[in-house]
């Protein structure tokens, strides 16, 4: 188990990795734009929707980095009273109420978004030049596939620290 656990906060972990150069190519193509739309009265007919993609993907990545971070946000007026096993029972509890239905459903919505946009070679129709729309609906579901797999990695340490009464660690 504690092998699935590392591999999955690697994952997550290569994942944050990987955003931060999603935001460097964001930073450069907003600048090339902004460069070329008022300095050179020639703007691009790309960088839009090269932003909107990289931008999207940011965040679908980032999701997973934040979770294995535990950075995102709670209703800290009840949590931070709780004894270490109380937050553990009562992410265990949320975590199935709330966190698994919500994100295995938005998960499986992307699987099959990102297989019909395969499937007919989807492009954007926001410009003129109908970039392919198929790899960001893959990044979509890779992101929200990855917040599913660090959750499930959460849950089953808050499950192992609310029945066991002590941190799941090495």
């Amino acid at each position: 188990m504690r092998k699935v656990l590392k591999t999955i906060d690697s994952i997550s972990e290569w994942g944050g990795k990987c955003a931060r150069w999603f935001i460097l190519v964001m930073i450069l193509v907003i600048l090339f734009e902004v460069f070329m739309r008022d300095v050179m009265n020639a703007p691009t007919f790309w960088g839009y929707e090269i932003t909107i993609a990289f931008g999207a993907s940011l965040y679908v990545i980032g999701y997973a980095y934040a979770e294995s971070k535990h950075a995102h946000v709670r209703v800290d007026v009840f949590y931070i009273h709780m004894s270490p096993r109380g937050r553990a029972i009562t992410d265990s509890i949320c975590g199935f109420i709330f966190f698994l239905p919500a994100v295995g459903l938005v998960a499986f919505f992307t699987y099959d978004k990102m297989m019909w946009s395969w499937g007919v070679m989807e492009k954007s129709i926001e410009g003129y030049w109908y970039p392919p729309w198929y790899p960001l609906r893959t990044m979509l579901f890779i992101g929200w596939t990855m917040l599913l797999l660090q959750g499930l990695a959460h849950l089953s340490r808050s499950l192992y620290h609310a029945i066991k009464g002590r941190a799941y660690g090495p």
